[in-house]
């Protein structure tokens, strides 16, 4: 099945969640019962990249991302030039791929993806410093760790950021 062109805001009625596998329970259920309502109360904002229907089925979601408003401690960024009070950034809290289309480079694609919806938020008046994200598994390191502009926010490697300013960098060159 053909894929839509661009992701859109998640919709219980327009997209069949429930049918949506990653691999992963706790993403599946996330996208299937929690992304509209969260949507609804303000708490994050999903979008979709869902498959393209002719008739009036719902379409299936190939991947999605989820975003949300956050501060961190300036202590935690290597950024002499930040106040020290708490500092607004955006979370990438789920990025997930159907298992139909794994391996396709769907990955990379919603992650380009959120990084845009990201400035374009930025663009539109919402403050943030960074883009940051907490890594799920092994895997999903992995996959991170293959874009260069990810830095580490902690000894762990399970916290990542990339600020803004190279966020518009990258999206910029990639023109």
């Amino acid at each position: 099945m053909a894929l839509n062109h661009f992701f859109e805001s998640v919709d219980k009625d327009k997209h069949h969640l429930k049918g949506f596998n990653c691999g992963h329970a706790d993403m599946n259920t996330f996208l299937a019962r929690y992304a509209s309502k969260n949507a609804q109360l303000g708490l994050s904002r999903t979008w979709v990249l869902a498959e393209q229907t002719t008739d009036h089925n719902k379409a299936a979601v190939a991947a999605y991302y989820t975003l949300a408003v956050q501060s961190i401690c300036p202590e935690k960024l290597i950024d002499q030039e930040l106040p020290r009070y708490p500092t607004p950034v955006t979370l990438l809290a789920r990025l997930a791929v159907d298992i139909s289309y794994q391996k396709q480079g769907l990955g990379t694609k919603t992650l380009l993806a959120a990084l845009a919806q990201i400035v374009r938020m930025a663009d539109r008046g919402l403050p943030t410093y960074a883009l940051i994200l907490d890594v799920l598994d092994e895997n999903a390191l992995a996959f991170y760790q293959q874009f260069a502009f990810f830095r580490p926010l902690d000894d762990t490697n399970r916290k990542l950021f990339v600020p803004l300013r190279v966020i518009r960098s990258l999206l910029n060159s990639n023109q």
